[in-house]
């Protein structure tokens, strides 16, 4: 399928304004790193618990921050921000730093308790079933409904258990009052009273904690930032075998462009990077490349059968035979990625934000900066040769090569 048909634009004509706009991305990417001393990396690199709590209400931030900062167990940064997304409500993360590997499983322990105090009813002794396991109610239960006179045994309670834990998951973890518990299976009018003694339900729901050390977090922005330089040497060392080395260089310097504006774009809007944002740069890395093979592949092809043409319309022709196919792929790809970006909901975020940027830089770059750069090089090799001085020795062995055709002419 062809959407453009024996085109003839002038892209390599167009290269000056998307290069100047190449470099004011990355001096603007580089600035704002520089600025807010560094990138804003995630638990996954800098190491800490990531709690992320699902409310009955609009959370209270500054009571959320204002608790956890009294909390003399938990050490370094506290931050607390909403997860503003279509496909969530009233959710909010609490990060905390640890400095300290022994800190992990203190720190995880105090967060809780400080949800506990702040929003829960630590005195009563009763069972947050907004936030307990289905064996945790089993336990709680199980002598209550036998002092009641309930005669129930193992089988029978432990799917009273699940019941009401599968009730409670289907409401997001978060069940508004206890009177709601009389449509599940199995709970009579005495159960949901010894339900009523032994349990309450808190205004909040622990969804996900996150837990890594600091030592792990160092190695894996260690292996991260090598795994990329790996694969930039890798696909480096076949260019260069499969076409020219200045191919290579030019396709590598394009995706080392791509990454860095990508990871530039992180840092202006403030993203967070994570472990799945890794993994989407280096999904690009290998989207960028081969885009750029594409384009190589059909300059290599048009030059063997048009080699008295000049390289910078022998490229311009390449990119116009592969534009239907530049469009097709880079634009179902970005409509994907901007979809997942819009829909996917907060743990796909960094990843679709990655996405989004990286192929939108990508696609141009394999044009406007890949093969200018194969296209400077050659120009400048080709005004070396021909300023080059003739050494004397050469001009004594042409001169030698001419006087016999003389003599016999």
């Amino acid at each position: 399928m062809e959407l453009f048909k024996n085109t003839h634009y002038d892209f390599l004509g167009k290269k000056w304004p998307f290069i100047i706009a190449s470099l004011i991305l990355t001096v603007a990417g580089l600035s704002s790193i520089v600025a807010r001393g560094g990138l804003n990396y995630g638990i996954d690199f800098k190491g800490g618990a990531l709690m992320t709590v699902k409310f009955a209400y609009p959370p209270p931030l500054e009571k959320i921050r204002a608790a956890f900062s009294r909390s003399p167990q938990i050490k370094g940064e506290i931050s607390v921000q909403t997860i503003t997304d279509a496909s969530t409500q009233n959710e909010v993360e609490i990060g905390t730093e640890l400095p300290d590997e022994t800190q992990l499983n203190i720190s995880r322990a105090a967060m809780q308790q400080v949800l506990v105090t702040t929003f829960g009813q630590p005195g009563n002794g009763k069972l947050d079933i907004n936030n307990t396991s289905q064996g945790a109610l089993a336990d709680r239960l199980r002598d209550p409904l036998s002092q009641a006179g309930i005669g129930m045994n193992e089988q029978q309670l432990q799917t009273l258990a699940a019941n009401i834990a599968n009730y409670n998951k289907q409401h997001s973890g978060l069940i508004g009052g206890l009177n709601e518990l009389s449509g599940v299976p199995g709970v009579t009018p005495q159960i949901l009273n010894v339900v009523r003694q032994q349990c309450y339900l808190a205004p909040y729901h622990v969804l996900e904690v996150q837990m890594v050390g600091p030592k792990v977090g160092a190695e894996l922005k260690q292996k991260a930032f090598l795994a990329t330089l790996y694969a930039l040497a890798g696909m480096l060392a076949y260019i260069a075998f499969r076409f020219e080395w200045i191919y290579g260089v030019g396709a590598v310097i394009a995706v080392f462009h791509d990454t860095i504006i990508t990871i530039g774009l992180f840092s202006i809007f403030n993203e967070q990077i994570s472990m799945t944002v890794v993994a989407a740069l280096l999904t690009l890395v290998g989207y960028s490349m081969n885009d750029t093979i594409v384009v190589f592949d059909r300059i290599r092809e048009n030059l063997k059968m048009s080699r008295r043409e000049p390289l910078e319309k022998v490229m311009n022709t390449a990119v116009n035979q592969t534009l239907s196919r530049t469009v097709m792929s880079s634009g179902l790809t970005f409509l994907t990625a901007l979809a997942l970006f819009i829909f996917g909901g907060p743990v796909l975020h960094g990843f679709s934000f990655a996405l989004v940027c990286g192929i939108t830089v990508g696609t141009y770059s394999s044009v406007f900066v890949a093969s200018p750069i194969v296209l400077f090089w050659h120009n400048y090799s080709d005004k070396r040769r021909k300023t080059a001085p003739v050494s004397p020795t050469l001009a004594r062995t042409d001169a030698g090569r001419k006087t016999p055709a003389k003599a016999v002419k």
